[in-house]
């Protein structure tokens, strides 16, 4: 999801400072996956498989975060045995960012004549401006951006686009960096030791669930 287009471009949007300091963000997902089989096996569920690529995409935008409280339920349309199925993790960063991850995999009913308004949408509050879209999936169209900035905009809504959708180009992406890397001898630039920092939060998600309480990134060891 970090080469997802509205991400992106979301991250130039910051890191130029024309959202002034980051206040609050929130990714709100209704939509249903389309669980693999194998999944069936396990007892972990949404925050290993759909939430993992919402929380890494808040640490590309705002740095590790300091703690983590996660509270779930489980999914009515899933048949096999699971621990989380809709899932909300608030994230408390050292910035002072507060982040709202919400994954709502049951997302109403499905049958004749209910009409499916599946989504997932975002927004990141700053001192100076706002910036909130979309995520393409899961309808297969592109995502949006807009955004309005005191500072660079006039406070107008400004709303580049872009004919790349988030699958296969997003995907693409990740695959071209790495070739890269290999071609040019650089380090990655989705390493390793970076992605371990996700696990270790999203075990971190998990210990939350499991203990009811807040849990901070520094009693996940990834040594």
């Amino acid at each position: 999801m970090r080469y997802d287009q509205s991400m992106r471009v979301l991250k130039q949007i910051i890191d130029s400072g024309a959202l002034g300091e980051i206040v609050f963000a929130q990714i709100d997902m209704h939509a249903i996956p389309h669980w693999q089989t194998f999944l069936a096996d396990y007892d972990r569920l949404t925050l290993a498989n759909m939430s993992v690529h919402h929380l890494d995409v808040l640490r590309f935008l705002f740095g590790d975060p300091s703690e983590i409280t996660t509270l779930t339920r489980k999914d009515p349309r899933t048949t096999f045995d699971h621990s989380d199925g809709i899932t909300v993790s608030t994230l408390r960063f050292p910035s002072g960012v507060l982040a709202v991850s919400l994954e709502d995999v049951w997302s109403g009913p499905r049958q004749e004549g209910y009409e499916d308004d599946q989504h997932i949408n975002w927004r990141v509050d700053g001192t100076k401006g706002v910036a909130k879209g979309t995520i393409g999936w899961p309808k297969g169209v592109a995502s949006t951006l807009t955004y309005a900035s005191t500072e660079t905009t006039g406070g107008k809504w400004v709303s580049p686009s872009w004919e790349t959708m988030w699958f296969p180009h997003a995907f693409i992406g990740v695959m071209e960096q790495l070739q890269h890397a290999l071609k040019t001898g650089t380090p990655p630039a989705l390493s390793v030791a970076d992605n371990v920092k996700t696990m270790a939060l999203v075990e971190a998600g998990y210990r939350s669930m499991a203990e009811g309480r807040t849990v901070k990134l520094s009693e996940i060891s990834i040594d």
